[in-house]
């Protein structure tokens, strides 16, 4: 018998997996076959339905995913409130190897791009009556197909690329990996091939949380942002499976089209409050995102601690890296003398979205003034979990500020909105023919609605003075959405940003004459440079598959 590798997942797990839809509850799992799902008689495919949604459901989570961390507490924007090890420590200090790693997706991942072939190989005989719906439906799961192999080309690079095969144990499985180049094409290709059938923008309210076109652009925006970008464009000298060996400054051009493409749509706008974006459904920015129910979870898994009424666990802590990088309202960074920065009231006057992020000390939440000074109610010591920085996470929640308790309220997962694409075209501009009013009028579009006055730019910035804003921005914008962590990866600088300097959170003490307020040390992180930028393939794959090639330094 082949050896056997998560490229495949067994008929087995196939089973179970369409066994987990609600159609199939009263069909014992033995008798669920492929003639069952993909019914020559079911004109209204509800059956081959019900298994496109199980591919929906394989879509990663972000909030609180490893091990009620957000992978963003393995960048140098939060730390875990465990006081005990926690497994997204390991990726912020170089504790991941290859039999153990906490954001490992390989199997995942192909396990849903076999689910995705599968349906696509299968799904033609089912006789939909509406014949732009089963176009649509094809074209989803081709999106998904290539949503799955992005996620693991940026966490391993090259990766073995499938098509349309549907291999079993009598076939041989042992496939060598595909070149980064060889996976960049096949998932624009796939994209490309999906926006030809899928639904026009935006979805209706039936279909919302499906794939669109605009869901496809944007998954290829990503796909083309990331390797026009330094680690990839020419960053990795000799190691195609990595990255392209040349530096070609024309893919940073294919990244900005593929952007255009979306805002030239005219479909999607930004969210007037920022807030709104993340909990409610039907927003303007939202482009494609995983339909999650209602409830309080965000709350109650990140919320400051000290609120009988509305317990909070307080599990993520923002640091203070991440405050800092926050300006001032007036759009100048803290550390310009002429900001208006004051050391002793460091929260006043700063750029909305640190309120809107971060819960500090003095903030408005449940109809108090947050304490989280040492010995304050929300930081109180002893042995509750409780911020480690001084600091707590904000974003996702609802407008809890001058209520006592919180309510139910939408928990999707956002995966593309609009503000990224924004900031998607203005690095790729930028990086492709340096500073243009386009460039300059998509950042601003950003920061306008950020609250920032004056929000514009001066029109004669350099090339790498812009590409510190936009850089700026991006952190500030899409802090916790998995963005930060593998944008300091994708810009090659996360030497930098993991081995200068400690993590710090912000110490303050309340005496008779106010409030002290002392940066220090919380977590010392490391980034091997030889080896960190990419995952190791797991050791049960290279055990599987002779054919694999493993990333340098594992």
């Amino acid at each position: 018998m082949k050896k056997y590798t998560a490229l495949f997942v067994l008929a087995a797990g196939f089973l179970i997996a369409v066994s987990a839809c609600r159609k199939y509850e009263d069909v014992p799992v033995e008798t669920v076959t492929p003639d069952y799902i993909w019914d020559t008689k079911d004109s209204n495919g509800i059956y081959a339905s019900e298994y496109l949604f199980t591919i929906y459901a394989a879509l990663p989570e972000i909030a609180n995913r490893i091990t009620k961390d957000f992978l963003d507490a393995g960048s140098d924007d939060a730390v875990t409130s465990q006081t005990s090890a926690q497994p997204v420590t390991l990726l912020a200090t170089n504790g991941i190897t290859i039999f153990s790693n906490p954001d490992d997706t390989w199997a995942d991942c192909y396990e849903g791009i076999r689910m995705a072939t599968n349906f696509l190989n299968n799904f033609g005989v089912v006789p939909l009556k509406n014949a732009t719906e089963k176009s649509s439906w094809f074209g989803e799961a081709r999106a998904l197909r290539a949503f799955f192999y992005w996620e693991l080309v940026k966490r391993y690079g090259g990766v073995p690329v499938l098509g349309d095969s549907l291999k079993t144990l009598e076939d041989d499985i042992e496939i060598p990996r595909s070149s980064f180049a060889t996976c960049i094409s096949y998932i624009v290709s796939e994209c490309n091939k999906a926006i030809d059938s899928l639904r026009d923008d935006p979805a209706d309210d039936e279909d919302y949380g499906r794939f669109t076109k605009d869901g496809a652009r944007a998954l290829k925006a990503r796909a083309l942002l990331f390797a026009a970008s330094p680690l990839y464009n020419g960053g990795n000298v000799g190691d195609s499976l990595n990255g392209y060996t040349d530096y070609n400054v024309s893919r940073w051009q294919l990244a900005a089209n593929a952007a255009k493409e979306i805002i030239s749509q005219g479909i999607y706008s930004l969210e007037p409050d920022f807030v709104d974006i993340f909990i409610s459904q039907r927003s303007n920015e939202v482009i494609f995102t995983k339909n999650n129910t209602t409830g309080t979870t965000i709350e109650s898994t990140n919320g400051p601690v000290g609120f009988s009424a509305a317990a909070g666990s307080g599990n993520t802590s923002p640091t203070q890296e991440l405050v800092n990088a926050y300006g001032m309202a007036n759009g100048l960074e803290i550390y310009d003398a002429n900001s208006g920065y004051d050391s002793t009231d460091p929260y006043t006057n700063r750029d909305p979205r640190l309120g809107y992020t971060v819960l500090y000390n003095g903030a408005q939440w449940l109809s108090t003034a947050i304490e989280t000074y040492i010995g304050g109610v929300s930081r109180p010591g002893g042995s509750t979990v409780q911020t480690q920085t001084g600091y707590y996470l904000r974003k996702f929640m609802g407008h809890f500020e001058n209520t006592t308790a919180y309510e139910s309220h939408y928990h999707d997962v956002i995966y593309f909105r609009y503000a990224d694409v924004l900031l998607t075209y203005a690095e790729a501009l930028n990086e492709y023919g340096g500073p243009s009013d386009d460039a300059f009028t998509a950042v601003e579009q950003v920061r306008e609605r950020a609250g920032l006055s004056p929000y514009t730019l001066d029109r004669t910035l350099s090339q790498d003075s812009l590409r510190t804003i936009i850089r700026n921005e991006r952190h500030k914008e899409l802090a916790f959405e998995e963005c930060r962590y593998w944008d300091i990866r994708r810009w090659k600088i996360a030497g930098e940003v993991y081995n200068s300097h400690p993590l710090h959170a912000m110490n303050i003490t309340s005496t008779t004459s106010g409030l002290t307020y002392t940066a220090a040390s919380v977590l010392t992180t490391a980034f091997d440079e030889s080896k960190m930028y990419f995952y190791p393939i797991p050791y049960t794959e290279m055990v599987s598959n002779a054919q694999l090639k493993q990333n340098p330094g594992w």
